[in-house]
């Protein structure tokens, strides 16, 4: 078992810091202070390019975790980075499952081994806030926007698209032995589709519309048809609607029939990731309708408001969600993600994957 030199200093500082062995890893070399640093391979922005660099693991503070990670998956967040979304310069990636490979306080070492997935705001709590220090919104219980936060890959905080990657232990969720590595890896979009639930009532609904067929917008559609909603996707892509039909859910092509005002839905998820959506979203909506708006997209999107106005639409904005009520969806076998996967590349492919993900009819593409 590799063990770290600051470890050997003293037992107690040992038992404080307990480690395992790290597979593959990528060897030591000395900082700007001459002390040894162990290496991995990342993969980083760098002036709107993704570059692939040997960087020091992070350093773990009290309550955090070394995760090594085996698969991540590529978001289109991480496209909106590579063009200006954010300005975040540092390592991408937010979508991952990985191992448990090291921790920084005794009391957390049940978890070293453990297969996990880990949610991406990193909060008041995790960055070692006291209870009487929480920020306004973790002191009302909404961590995912703490006035503090960093988010995994996307804002001040390194992300995924590397051979490890370090969160706080409160982030962390176990995965059960029934899903695979595969599956694992969307529980943070699909917690994303599954914020819509918590956020609206949809027993009030018989039917939906998803706008969009990229990767989110699919996930969208088969959590609501598994919450027992009729389901009409309308995309421009002809593949990637034959790959939601196969989930039972129905579809149409943009412009068709189905998009006309007479055959308006009283909810709409936007998930087109493209800034007309919203124009659409608006114009299928049913009077007193709800109006989800998921699309993150790098500029403006030129909006009439007077469509809310005079149809009195409920528009709600949803971003992350609820890691659980993910995982039990993917352990039951209610969403399978297996045939959106359209390739998998090794890390080291990191820049050939990211131009692959913005081909025509590819859906979702990981890093190994």
């Amino acid at each position: 078992m590799w063990v770290s030199p600051r470890t050997k200093f003293k037992t107690r500082q040992a038992e404080a810091c307990p480690t395992v062995a790290i597979a593959r890893s990528r060897g030591l070399c000395c900082n700007a202070r001459g002390a040894r640093e162990e290496m991995m391979l990342a993969a980083i922005t760098l002036r709107k390019q993704l570059a692939l660099v040997q960087k020091a693991l992070p350093r773990l503070k009290q309550g955090w975790a070394l995760v090594r990670v085996r698969l991540a998956g590529i978001c289109n967040t991480d496209i909106e980075i590579l063009r200006g979304y954010h300005d975040f310069h540092g390592t991408l990636g937010h979508e991952f499952v990985g191992e448990v490979a090291r921790v920084a306080s005794a009391k957390d070492k049940q978890w070293i081994g453990r297969r996990v997935v880990g949610e991406i705001n990193v909060a008041c709590a995790g960055l070692g806030f006291p209870h009487s220090k929480l920020c306004c919104y973790c002191r009302r219980g909404i961590p995912t926007h703490c006035a503090r936060r960093r988010v995994l890959g996307i804002l001040g905080h390194d992300g995924a698209f590397a051979e490890f990657l370090a969160l706080p232990v409160v982030n962390l969720h176990r995965v059960p032995a029934g899903i695979p590595d595969e599956a694992a890896v969307f529980t943070e979009p699909l917690a994303a589709a599954c914020e819509i639930l918590e956020q609206v009532d949809v027993r009030a609904h018989r039917e939906a519309c998803v706008l969009g067929d990229g990767k989110l917008a699919q996930l969208i559609a088969r959590v609501l048809r598994a919450a027992g909603l009729r389901v009409v996707m309308i995309g421009k892509h002809a593949d990637k609607l034959r790959l939601a039909r196969l989930a039972g859910i129905e579809t149409a092509r943009s412009g068709s029939r189905v998009s006309r005002p007479e055959n308006a839905f009283t909810l709409v998820v936007e998930a087109t990731g493209s800034p007309s959506g919203l124009a659409m979203a608006q114009q299928i909506t049913a009077p007193r309708g709800t109006l989800v708006l998921k699309s993150t997209f790098h500029g403006a999107a030129p909006v009439e408001t007077w469509p809310i106005v005079v149809k009195e639409i409920t528009v709600v904005g949803s971003r992350c969600g609820p890691f659980p009520r993910a995982l039990a969806l993917l352990g039951a076998g209610r969403v399978d993600p297996g045939p959106m996967v359209s390739r998998v590349f090794a890390l080291k492919d990191a820049v050939e994957a990211i131009r692959y993900a913005q081909k025509p009819g590819v859906v979702k593409v990981l890093l190994r």
